[in-house]
């Protein structure tokens, strides 16, 4: 690491704002990495009474009182990361208040803020290496799964509005509901389309590109 010495003598001695910043960043580094590993924990829950939409590497072996089960230990351990890391940057920021970790041209609080600033860039690292080592490599989607929720998805009548009209379309996703059916069941009952029209419409891929629908 190189060293280089301050422009500004004065407000190198009386502030740590750089290190303030600094933690500020790896904390938002840390948000970001929370949320992705939450979603992941969340998608893959189940795997019948949940989203079920992924499948995480199976590193330990099962709970404790549910046998077979893979607990999503890898996003855990990711996210009792995150949460260290934005305690220190709680700690640095009080550490660089004036009246607390410092006072006019004296900044004593200085250990503490290098100390949890390095902690944290430790700990983001080491985590964003297990947790892609031991999850996002293995990580695999459970197609059939997927595929299911999809099709049985009342938003799947969404593309038939421009073609039925709006009530037809909500009437359909109702009675879809009511009845346990799912849309496409629905529709092919009632002779609301032609049987390849109705395929084209329910296509679910032509709903997440409009413009080429």
């Amino acid at each position: 690491m190189a060293f280089v010495e301050a422009p500004n003598h004065f407000e190198a001695q009386h502030s740590r704002d750089c290190i303030v910043e600094t933690a500020g960043i790896l904390k938002t580094v840390a948000i970001s990495c929370s949320k992705i590993a939450s979603d992941i924990r969340l998608m893959g829950c189940g795997p019948r009474c949940g989203i079920g939409e992924l499948k995480l590497p199976a590193v330990q072996p099962g709970s404790s009182i549910m046998p077979g089960k893979v607990n999503p230990v890898i996003c855990e351990s990711m996210m009792m990361v995150c949460c260290q890391v934005i305690g220190n940057d709680t700690t640095t920021t009080i550490a660089g208040m004036g009246g607390v970790g410092g006072l006019l041209d004296l900044a004593v609080a200085m250990p503490v803020m290098a100390a949890s600033t390095l902690d944290s860039t430790n700990l983001l690292a080491n985590a964003c290496e297990m947790f892609t080592d031991n999850l996002l490599v293995g990580l695999e989607p459970d197609e059939a799964r997927c595929a299911s929720l999809i099709e049985g998805s009342l938003a799947m009548c969404t593309s038939l509005a421009p073609v039925i009209g709006y009530d037809k379309s909500a009437a359909l996703a109702k009675q879809a509901f009511t009845e346990g059916k799912t849309v496409r069941e629905i529709a092919l009952e009632q002779n609301i389309l032609p049987p390849d029209e109705l395929d084209r419409l329910l296509q679910p891929f032509s709903m997440t590109e409009p413009d080429e629908a």
